[in-house]
Protein backbone atom coordinates (compact mmCIF):
# COMPACT_ATOMS: atom_id res chain seq x y z
CA UNK A 1 0.00 0.00 0.00
CA UNK A 2 2.87 2.31 0.52
CA UNK A 3 3.23 5.18 3.36
CA UNK A 4 1.06 7.70 4.20
CA UNK A 5 2.79 10.36 2.04
CA UNK A 6 2.84 8.45 -0.68
CA UNK A 7 -0.96 6.81 -0.59
CA UNK A 8 -1.33 11.30 -0.32
CA UNK A 9 0.94 11.94 -3.18
CA UNK A 10 -1.39 8.89 -5.21
CA UNK A 11 -4.81 10.41 -4.27
CA UNK A 12 -3.42 13.80 -5.30
CA UNK A 13 -2.57 12.75 -9.26
CA UNK A 14 -5.56 10.38 -9.54
CA UNK A 15 -7.63 13.55 -8.48
CA UNK A 16 -6.05 15.84 -10.87
CA UNK A 17 -6.01 13.29 -13.75
CA UNK A 18 -9.92 12.41 -12.87
CA UNK A 19 -10.44 16.19 -13.06
CA UNK A 20 -8.56 16.22 -16.39
CA UNK A 21 -10.60 13.72 -17.85
CA UNK A 22 -13.62 15.07 -17.00
CA UNK A 23 -12.75 18.82 -18.63
CA UNK A 24 -11.49 16.44 -22.02
CA UNK A 25 -14.77 14.29 -21.37
CA UNK A 26 -16.98 17.66 -21.54
CA UNK A 27 -15.27 19.70 -24.26
CA UNK A 28 -15.70 16.52 -26.39
CA UNK A 29 -18.55 15.48 -25.65
CA UNK A 30 -20.24 19.43 -25.88
CA UNK A 31 -18.88 19.52 -29.64
CA UNK A 32 -20.55 15.87 -30.12
CA UNK A 33 -23.83 17.95 -29.16
CA UNK A 34 -22.65 21.41 -31.12
CA UNK A 35 -22.22 19.10 -33.95
CA UNK A 36 -25.79 17.33 -33.83
CA UNK A 37 -27.62 20.56 -33.00
CA UNK A 38 -26.12 22.34 -36.07
CA UNK A 39 -27.42 19.68 -37.95
CA UNK A 40 -30.64 19.48 -37.17
CA UNK A 41 -30.70 23.45 -37.05
CA UNK A 42 -29.99 23.29 -40.81
CA UNK A 43 -32.97 20.83 -41.45
CA UNK A 44 -35.28 21.71 -39.89
CA UNK A 45 -37.10 25.38 -38.85
CA UNK A 46 -36.91 25.58 -35.34
CA UNK A 47 -39.50 27.69 -32.90
CA UNK A 48 -37.94 30.00 -29.87
CA UNK A 49 -39.34 26.62 -27.00
CA UNK A 50 -38.38 23.87 -29.51
CA UNK A 51 -34.91 25.20 -29.58
CA UNK A 52 -34.48 26.10 -25.91
CA UNK A 53 -35.85 22.38 -25.35
CA UNK A 54 -33.11 20.98 -27.23
CA UNK A 55 -30.30 23.04 -26.08
CA UNK A 56 -31.23 22.03 -22.38
CA UNK A 57 -32.17 18.40 -23.13
CA UNK A 58 -28.20 18.31 -24.52
CA UNK A 59 -26.71 20.01 -21.65
CA UNK A 60 -28.40 17.44 -19.54
CA UNK A 61 -27.20 14.96 -21.43
CA UNK A 62 -23.95 16.21 -21.32
CA UNK A 63 -24.13 16.32 -17.86
CA UNK A 64 -25.46 13.22 -17.11
CA UNK A 65 -22.97 10.46 -16.32
CA UNK A 66 -21.61 13.01 -13.83
CA UNK A 67 -25.28 13.80 -12.20
CA UNK A 68 -25.60 9.46 -12.40
CA UNK A 69 -22.11 9.39 -10.57
CA UNK A 70 -23.44 11.81 -7.90
CA UNK A 71 -27.08 10.57 -7.79
CA UNK A 72 -25.69 7.05 -6.89
CA UNK A 73 -23.25 8.65 -4.11
CA UNK A 74 -26.50 10.30 -2.42
CA UNK A 75 -28.13 6.79 -2.69
CA UNK A 76 -30.42 7.82 -5.16
CA UNK A 77 -30.79 4.70 -6.83
CA UNK A 78 -34.16 5.54 -9.20
CA UNK A 79 -33.26 8.43 -10.21
CA UNK A 80 -29.37 7.29 -10.83
CA UNK A 81 -30.72 4.34 -13.02
CA UNK A 82 -33.45 6.48 -15.39
CA UNK A 83 -30.81 8.93 -16.13
CA UNK A 84 -28.17 6.13 -16.99
CA UNK A 85 -30.30 4.27 -19.37
CA UNK A 86 -31.58 7.50 -20.65
CA UNK A 87 -27.56 8.99 -20.56
CA UNK A 88 -25.99 6.03 -21.80
CA UNK A 89 -28.51 5.11 -24.68
CA UNK A 90 -28.50 8.76 -26.19
CA UNK A 91 -24.90 9.01 -26.50
CA UNK A 92 -25.03 5.40 -28.41
CA UNK A 93 -27.69 7.41 -30.47
CA UNK A 94 -25.58 10.83 -30.90
CA UNK A 95 -22.69 9.07 -31.58
CA UNK A 96 -23.95 7.40 -34.67
CA UNK A 97 -25.99 9.83 -35.16
CA UNK A 98 -22.70 12.02 -35.71
CA UNK A 99 -20.93 9.31 -37.29
CA UNK A 100 -23.46 9.14 -40.31
CA UNK A 101 -23.70 13.07 -40.58
CA UNK A 102 -20.27 13.22 -40.73
CA UNK A 103 -20.04 10.74 -43.69
CA UNK A 104 -23.09 12.93 -45.64
CA UNK A 105 -21.12 15.77 -45.20
CA UNK A 106 -17.69 14.11 -46.32
CA UNK A 107 -19.62 12.77 -49.10
CA UNK A 108 -20.85 16.07 -50.25
CA UNK A 109 -17.57 17.90 -50.10
CA UNK A 110 -16.54 15.22 -52.27
CA UNK A 111 -19.06 16.24 -54.73
CA UNK A 112 -18.47 19.60 -55.04
CA UNK A 113 -14.66 18.98 -55.23
CA UNK A 114 -15.57 16.41 -58.49
CA UNK A 115 -17.73 18.87 -60.43
CA UNK A 116 -14.84 21.57 -60.00
CA UNK A 117 -12.38 18.81 -61.43
CA UNK A 118 -14.20 17.47 -64.08
CA UNK A 119 -16.38 20.89 -64.87
CA UNK A 120 -19.34 19.02 -64.23
CA UNK A 121 -22.53 20.32 -62.23
CA UNK A 122 -22.82 17.45 -59.81
CA UNK A 123 -25.79 19.32 -57.74
CA UNK A 124 -28.11 16.25 -59.03
CA UNK A 125 -26.56 14.10 -56.61
CA UNK A 126 -25.62 16.44 -53.96
CA UNK A 127 -27.97 15.89 -50.76
CA UNK A 128 -29.61 18.82 -49.36
CA UNK A 129 -29.43 19.40 -45.61
CA UNK A 130 -32.77 18.12 -45.16
CA UNK A 131 -32.19 14.79 -47.12
CA UNK A 132 -29.00 14.16 -45.31
CA UNK A 133 -30.64 14.80 -42.03
CA UNK A 134 -33.14 12.59 -42.86
CA UNK A 135 -31.16 9.92 -44.13
CA UNK A 136 -28.71 9.93 -40.69
CA UNK A 137 -31.56 9.77 -38.73
CA UNK A 138 -32.77 6.74 -40.64
CA UNK A 139 -29.63 5.28 -40.57
CA UNK A 140 -28.86 6.09 -37.02
CA UNK A 141 -32.78 4.86 -35.60
CA UNK A 142 -31.84 1.21 -37.78
CA UNK A 143 -28.43 0.37 -35.95
CA UNK A 144 -29.30 1.39 -32.66
CA UNK A 145 -31.95 -1.08 -32.44
CA UNK A 146 -30.14 -3.47 -34.37
CA UNK A 147 -27.31 -2.98 -31.68
CA UNK A 148 -30.07 -2.99 -28.75
CA UNK A 149 -31.09 -6.37 -29.86
CA UNK A 150 -27.68 -7.74 -30.21
CA UNK A 151 -26.44 -7.31 -27.32
CA UNK A 152 -28.62 -9.44 -25.94
CA UNK A 153 -27.92 -12.28 -28.03
CA UNK A 154 -25.02 -14.23 -26.85
CA UNK A 155 -22.60 -16.29 -28.71
CA UNK A 156 -20.98 -18.71 -27.57
CA UNK A 157 -17.35 -19.37 -28.97
CA UNK A 158 -15.64 -22.52 -29.19
CA UNK A 159 -12.09 -22.97 -29.53
CA UNK A 160 -10.15 -26.35 -29.02
CA UNK A 161 -6.52 -26.89 -28.16
CA UNK A 162 -4.54 -30.03 -28.82
CA UNK A 163 -2.10 -30.23 -26.28
CA UNK A 164 0.09 -32.87 -24.42
CA UNK A 165 0.16 -30.58 -21.52
CA UNK A 166 -2.99 -31.54 -19.74
CA UNK A 167 -3.00 -35.61 -18.12
CA UNK A 168 -4.17 -37.82 -20.47
CA UNK A 169 -7.03 -38.39 -18.20
CA UNK A 170 -9.19 -36.45 -17.76
CA UNK A 171 -7.96 -36.05 -21.15
CA UNK A 172 -10.39 -32.74 -21.90
CA UNK A 173 -10.70 -29.90 -19.75
CA UNK A 174 -13.71 -27.06 -20.79
CA UNK A 175 -12.95 -23.49 -19.46
CA UNK A 176 -15.36 -21.21 -19.97
CA UNK A 177 -14.25 -17.24 -20.02
CA UNK A 178 -16.79 -14.82 -19.49
CA UNK A 179 -15.34 -11.18 -19.07
CA UNK A 180 -16.69 -7.20 -19.49
CA UNK A 181 -19.66 -8.21 -18.13
CA UNK A 182 -20.17 -4.91 -16.54
CA UNK A 183 -22.46 -5.80 -13.66
CA UNK A 184 -24.09 -2.76 -12.29
CA UNK A 185 -26.20 0.16 -12.54
CA UNK A 186 -27.66 -1.25 -16.19
CA UNK A 187 -26.59 -4.70 -16.82
CA UNK A 188 -28.94 -6.55 -14.49
CA UNK A 189 -30.69 -9.58 -13.22
CA UNK A 190 -31.79 -10.41 -16.91
CA UNK A 191 -29.28 -9.89 -18.84
CA UNK A 192 -26.87 -11.59 -16.15
CA UNK A 193 -29.80 -14.81 -16.50
CA UNK A 194 -29.18 -14.86 -20.11
CA UNK A 195 -24.94 -15.32 -19.79
CA UNK A 196 -24.93 -17.91 -17.25
CA UNK A 197 -27.48 -19.60 -19.46
CA UNK A 198 -25.05 -19.68 -22.01
CA UNK A 199 -22.33 -20.30 -19.48
CA UNK A 200 -24.73 -23.64 -17.80
CA UNK A 201 -25.46 -24.83 -21.56
CA UNK A 202 -21.48 -25.88 -22.05
CA UNK A 203 -20.97 -27.69 -18.37
CA UNK A 204 -17.34 -25.83 -17.92
CA UNK A 205 -15.03 -27.64 -15.69
CA UNK A 206 -13.32 -24.42 -15.07
CA UNK A 207 -15.02 -20.83 -15.08
CA UNK A 208 -12.94 -17.37 -15.68
CA UNK A 209 -13.65 -13.43 -15.63
CA UNK A 210 -10.77 -11.92 -17.25
CA UNK A 211 -11.76 -8.79 -15.64
CA UNK A 212 -15.05 -6.12 -15.22
CA UNK A 213 -17.15 -8.34 -13.81
CA UNK A 214 -18.65 -5.35 -12.07
CA UNK A 215 -18.87 -1.91 -13.30
CA UNK A 216 -17.82 1.17 -12.07
CA UNK A 217 -21.42 1.74 -10.60
CA UNK A 218 -22.65 -0.82 -8.57
CA UNK A 219 -25.04 0.06 -6.83
CA UNK A 220 -27.00 -2.29 -4.69
CA UNK A 221 -26.13 -5.58 -6.66
CA UNK A 222 -25.53 -7.85 -3.89
CA UNK A 223 -29.12 -9.70 -4.79
CA UNK A 224 -26.38 -10.48 -8.31
CA UNK A 225 -24.29 -12.71 -6.28
CA UNK A 226 -26.56 -15.63 -5.71
CA UNK A 227 -26.86 -16.77 -9.39
CA UNK A 228 -23.28 -16.51 -9.95
CA UNK A 229 -22.81 -18.53 -6.79
CA UNK A 230 -25.26 -21.47 -8.42
CA UNK A 231 -22.67 -21.79 -11.01
CA UNK A 232 -20.22 -24.48 -9.59
CA UNK A 233 -17.78 -25.94 -12.45
CA UNK A 234 -15.99 -28.94 -11.11
CA UNK A 235 -12.43 -27.61 -10.90
CA UNK A 236 -13.37 -24.15 -9.62
CA UNK A 237 -14.01 -20.88 -10.16
CA UNK A 238 -11.09 -17.68 -10.64
CA UNK A 239 -10.66 -14.27 -11.80
CA UNK A 240 -8.56 -11.31 -12.28
CA UNK A 241 -9.56 -7.56 -11.50
CA UNK A 242 -10.08 -5.16 -14.41
CA UNK A 243 -10.44 -1.50 -14.79
CA UNK A 244 -13.57 -0.90 -13.97
CA UNK A 245 -12.90 -3.14 -10.77
CA UNK A 246 -10.78 -0.35 -9.43
CA UNK A 247 -12.92 2.62 -10.46
CA UNK A 248 -15.83 1.18 -8.78
CA UNK A 249 -13.65 0.65 -5.63
CA UNK A 250 -10.98 -2.29 -5.22
CA UNK A 251 -12.06 -3.52 -2.01
CA UNK A 252 -15.88 -3.63 -2.39
CA UNK A 253 -15.15 -4.95 -5.97
CA UNK A 254 -12.68 -7.68 -4.97
CA UNK A 255 -15.37 -8.36 -1.91
CA UNK A 256 -18.57 -8.89 -4.37
CA UNK A 257 -16.41 -11.03 -7.04
CA UNK A 258 -15.36 -13.35 -3.57
CA UNK A 259 -18.61 -14.02 -2.34
CA UNK A 260 -20.01 -15.07 -5.93
CA UNK A 261 -17.72 -18.05 -5.48
CA UNK A 262 -14.37 -16.66 -7.46
CA UNK A 263 -10.83 -16.83 -6.33
CA UNK A 264 -9.34 -13.49 -7.89
CA UNK A 265 -5.61 -14.01 -8.51
CA UNK A 266 -4.23 -10.73 -7.64
CA UNK A 267 -0.27 -11.40 -9.12
CA UNK A 268 -0.63 -14.91 -8.09
CA UNK A 269 -1.09 -18.62 -9.62
CA UNK A 270 -2.33 -21.93 -8.36
CA UNK A 271 -1.90 -25.35 -9.48
CA UNK A 272 -5.53 -26.91 -10.01
CA UNK A 273 -5.91 -30.72 -8.86
CA UNK A 274 -2.79 -31.15 -10.92
CA UNK A 275 -4.34 -30.40 -14.20
CA UNK A 276 -4.04 -26.77 -14.83
CA UNK A 277 -2.16 -23.71 -13.77
CA UNK A 278 -4.10 -20.37 -13.45
CA UNK A 279 -1.89 -17.71 -12.79
CA UNK A 280 -3.62 -13.48 -12.75
CA UNK A 281 -2.59 -10.39 -12.44
CA UNK A 282 -4.32 -6.91 -11.33
CA UNK A 283 -5.29 -4.51 -14.05
CA UNK A 284 -2.45 -1.31 -14.25
CA UNK A 285 -5.36 0.78 -13.24
CA UNK A 286 -4.84 -0.21 -9.96
CA UNK A 287 -2.02 1.68 -9.80
CA UNK A 288 -3.62 4.51 -9.29
CA UNK A 289 -5.31 3.65 -6.34
CA UNK A 290 -2.34 2.12 -4.49
CA UNK A 291 -4.07 -1.33 -4.41
CA UNK A 292 -1.76 -2.62 -7.54
CA UNK A 293 -0.53 -6.02 -6.94
CA UNK A 294 2.60 -5.59 -8.96
CA UNK A 295 4.39 -8.57 -9.92
CA UNK A 296 7.28 -9.61 -12.40
CA UNK A 297 5.10 -11.74 -15.06
CA UNK A 298 8.08 -13.76 -15.99
CA UNK A 299 8.71 -14.56 -12.23
CA UNK A 300 5.26 -15.18 -11.56
CA UNK A 301 4.68 -17.69 -14.90
CA UNK A 302 7.90 -19.36 -14.06
CA UNK A 303 7.18 -20.20 -10.15
CA UNK A 304 4.38 -22.14 -11.40
CA UNK A 305 4.83 -26.33 -12.50
CA UNK A 306 6.21 -26.67 -16.29
CA UNK A 307 5.13 -29.56 -17.11
CA UNK A 308 1.55 -28.76 -16.65
CA UNK A 309 -0.61 -26.59 -19.19
CA UNK A 310 -0.20 -22.28 -18.35
CA UNK A 311 -2.78 -19.92 -18.11
CA UNK A 312 -2.71 -16.85 -17.87
CA UNK A 313 -5.32 -14.00 -16.93
CA UNK A 314 -4.99 -10.36 -17.77
CA UNK A 315 -7.64 -7.72 -18.31
CA UNK A 316 -5.56 -5.86 -20.87
CA UNK A 317 -4.43 -7.66 -24.26
CA UNK A 318 -0.96 -6.80 -23.78
CA UNK A 319 2.03 -8.69 -24.37
CA UNK A 320 5.01 -8.57 -22.19
CA UNK A 321 7.86 -10.42 -23.98
CA UNK A 322 9.94 -11.70 -21.33
CA UNK A 323 6.79 -14.22 -20.64
CA UNK A 324 6.25 -15.51 -23.85
CA UNK A 325 6.66 -18.95 -24.03
CA UNK A 326 6.21 -19.35 -19.76
CA UNK A 327 2.26 -19.80 -20.56
CA UNK A 328 -0.18 -21.55 -23.03
CA UNK A 329 -2.69 -19.61 -23.21
CA UNK A 330 -3.33 -15.93 -22.47
CA UNK A 331 -7.21 -14.95 -21.97
CA UNK A 332 -7.79 -11.02 -22.15
CA UNK A 333 -10.88 -9.08 -22.85
CA UNK A 334 -11.07 -4.97 -22.30
CA UNK A 335 -11.34 -4.12 -26.06
CA UNK A 336 -15.21 -5.01 -26.66
CA UNK A 337 -14.03 -5.76 -29.71
CA UNK A 338 -15.01 -1.57 -30.18
CA UNK A 339 -18.84 -2.97 -29.28
CA UNK A 340 -20.16 0.34 -31.65
CA UNK A 341 -18.92 0.52 -34.92
CA UNK A 342 -16.52 2.15 -35.90
CA UNK A 343 -14.91 2.15 -32.65
CA UNK A 344 -13.55 -1.50 -33.64
CA UNK A 345 -10.92 0.57 -35.94
CA UNK A 346 -9.90 2.56 -32.77
CA UNK A 347 -9.49 -0.38 -30.51
CA UNK A 348 -7.57 -1.84 -33.89
CA UNK A 349 -5.36 0.88 -33.71
CA UNK A 350 -5.23 0.41 -29.77
CA UNK A 351 -3.77 -3.41 -29.50
CA UNK A 352 -2.26 -5.49 -32.13
CA UNK A 353 -5.47 -7.69 -31.54
CA UNK A 354 -8.75 -6.85 -30.61
CA UNK A 355 -11.09 -10.01 -30.76
CA UNK A 356 -9.82 -13.28 -31.26
CA UNK A 357 -7.02 -15.73 -31.28
CA UNK A 358 -3.33 -15.10 -32.09
CA UNK A 359 -0.48 -17.52 -32.06
CA UNK A 360 2.30 -15.70 -30.43
CA UNK A 361 5.89 -16.19 -30.47
CA UNK A 362 7.68 -18.92 -28.68
CA UNK A 363 4.58 -21.44 -29.01
CA UNK A 364 2.15 -19.56 -26.64
CA UNK A 365 -1.51 -18.43 -28.02
CA UNK A 366 -3.64 -15.31 -26.72
CA UNK A 367 -7.39 -15.17 -26.97
CA UNK A 368 -8.81 -11.81 -26.58
CA UNK A 369 -12.88 -12.00 -25.63
CA UNK A 370 -15.11 -9.31 -27.48
CA UNK A 371 -16.37 -9.18 -23.99
CA UNK A 372 -20.32 -10.66 -22.38
CA UNK A 373 -22.11 -7.36 -21.64
CA UNK A 374 -21.95 -3.75 -22.72
CA UNK A 375 -20.29 -0.73 -21.16
CA UNK A 376 -22.12 2.71 -21.38
CA UNK A 377 -24.80 2.72 -24.29
CA UNK A 378 -26.48 -0.80 -23.86
CA UNK A 379 -25.84 -1.76 -27.46
CA UNK A 380 -23.22 -3.89 -29.64
CA UNK A 381 -23.15 -2.94 -33.32
CA UNK A 382 -20.58 -5.95 -35.27
CA UNK A 383 -19.22 -6.91 -32.15
CA UNK A 384 -21.68 -9.31 -30.74
CA UNK A 385 -21.21 -9.97 -27.01
CA UNK A 386 -19.73 -14.01 -26.45
CA UNK A 387 -19.20 -16.62 -23.91
CA UNK A 388 -16.44 -18.16 -24.72
CA UNK A 389 -15.47 -22.11 -24.31
CA UNK A 390 -12.29 -23.58 -24.69
CA UNK A 391 -11.32 -27.29 -24.54
CA UNK A 392 -8.28 -28.29 -23.92
CA UNK A 393 -7.81 -31.90 -25.35
CA UNK A 394 -4.70 -34.35 -24.59
CA UNK A 395 -2.67 -35.11 -27.53
CA UNK A 396 1.07 -37.13 -27.71
CA UNK A 397 3.59 -34.81 -27.61
CA UNK A 398 4.97 -33.97 -31.47
CA UNK A 399 1.41 -35.18 -33.28
CA UNK A 400 0.86 -31.62 -34.61
CA UNK A 401 0.49 -29.18 -31.33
Amino acid sequence: MGSPDAQKERAVKQTAGMIVFVLIFIVLYSGMHLYAFYKIKAAIPLAGWCRQSIILFMMLMVLSPLLVRQFEKAGMEFLARMLSWAGFTWMGILFLFDFFSLATDLTCIFVRLAGSIFKSNLSAVKLSPGHAFSLSLLLTAGLALYGYFDARKIRTERVVIRTSAIPRRPGRLRIVQISDVHLGMMVREERLKSILSAVKKVDPDILVSTGDLVDGMMMNIEELIRPLKEITPRYGKFAVTGNHEFYAGPGRSVEFIERAGFKVLRGEGVSVQGLINIAGVDDRAGRYTGWLREVSEAELLSSLPRNRFTLFLKHTPRITEESLGLFDLHLSGHTHHGQIFPFNLITRLLFSINSGMRRLPKGSLLYVSRGTGTWGPPMRIFAPPEVTLIELLYQEKGKNE
